[in-house]
Parts: structure tokens; C-alpha cells; sequence
């Protein structure tokens, strides 16, 4: 599947280089991340992005993360698994459109994104079916504080 570039990524790097603005951290995706397939984790913003061919496909788009004594741990990490309709044992919750991304169960998930997690990055309905739909095995995950 062709990932394509969003609009109002370019449009909001366009508009912040226009008027002089800072470029993004990593001007070869767009992102604060550094890998070329996969997708983008800030913490400090809760945002999140899929990367496509080292572009921006989509994002940014509203995230949360885990919540102190569950935190979601930085790095690069390969796409695992993907399961549509998951349900968390230990936290007894679903876990729609899971993209498993450690080991340890963290997941980019459907969930409230108001709220911090268990470790899992909670994405909103239609962007969490975006994830699960364009995150494929093998492809990366970079977290960044």
C-alpha cells in the first residue's frame, strides 16, 4: 500500500519556514524521528506520525503515553504484531487496532487520549485505525522524549 504525504503536514512546515520558524528536528521526515519507515513517538508533545520513505505520511496527530511508574520507553523498536481487536489481561481493557511494538505488551492502541496509559500509546479512533492499517512487521518504531 502507497502511504502519501498529508497536507497539513506540509502545510504547517510550509507556513512555520515561511515565517521563519525553527525546521522540524528532523527535516528528512518532518518528525523529531530519524527512520525512514514506520512510525514517531514525542513524548513531550503527545504526538504521533506515520513515516513513509522517510516523509511524514501522516500526522501529527494526538497521542498519550504512560503515566509515571508505566512509562513508555524511548528508543527504536521493530513493529511485532498487530491485532485488531485485542483485550488487555493484566489492565482488563480493550485494545482495538493493536500495533505491538516491544516485547514487554506496549502497543499503539485505540483509546482515550486524554489519559495516560499503562505504557501503550493511545491513539484516537480513525488514527488508530490508520496506524493498524499502515504499520506493517518489521518496520520501526522510534520513541523520543
Amino acid at each position: 500500500m502507497k502511504k502519501t504525504l498529508g497536507t497539513a503536514t506540509v502545510a504547517a512546515a510550509a507556513a512555520a519556514l515561511s515565517f521563519g520558524l525553527a525546521a522540524p528536528a528532523n527535516a528528512s521526515t518532518g518528525t523529531p524521528c530519524s527512520i525512514r519507515n514506520g512510525a514517531c513517538v514525542q513524548l513531550s508533545t503527545n504526538q504521533a506520525w506515520l513515516i513513509y520513505n522517510g516523509s511524514a505520511s501522516y500526522g501529527p496527530v494526538a497521542a498519550s503515553h504512560g503515566m509515571p511508574g508505566y512509562e513508555t520507553p524511548v528508543g527504536t523498536y521493530p513493529v511485532l504484531r498487530k491485532v485488531k481487536d485485542d483485550w488487555s489481561v493484566p489492565y482488563n481493557g480493550p485494545m482495538p487496532n493493536s500495533v505491538y511494538f516491544t516485547t514487554s505488551g506496549i502497543a499503539f492502541h485505540q483509546g482515550d487520549t486524554s489519559q495516560k496509559s499503562h505504557g501503550c500509546v493511545r491513539l484516537g479512533p480513525q488514527e488508530s485505525l490508520t496506524f493498524y492499517d499502515n504499520l506493517f512487521p518489521g518496520e520501526q518504531v522510534q520513541v523520543v522524549a
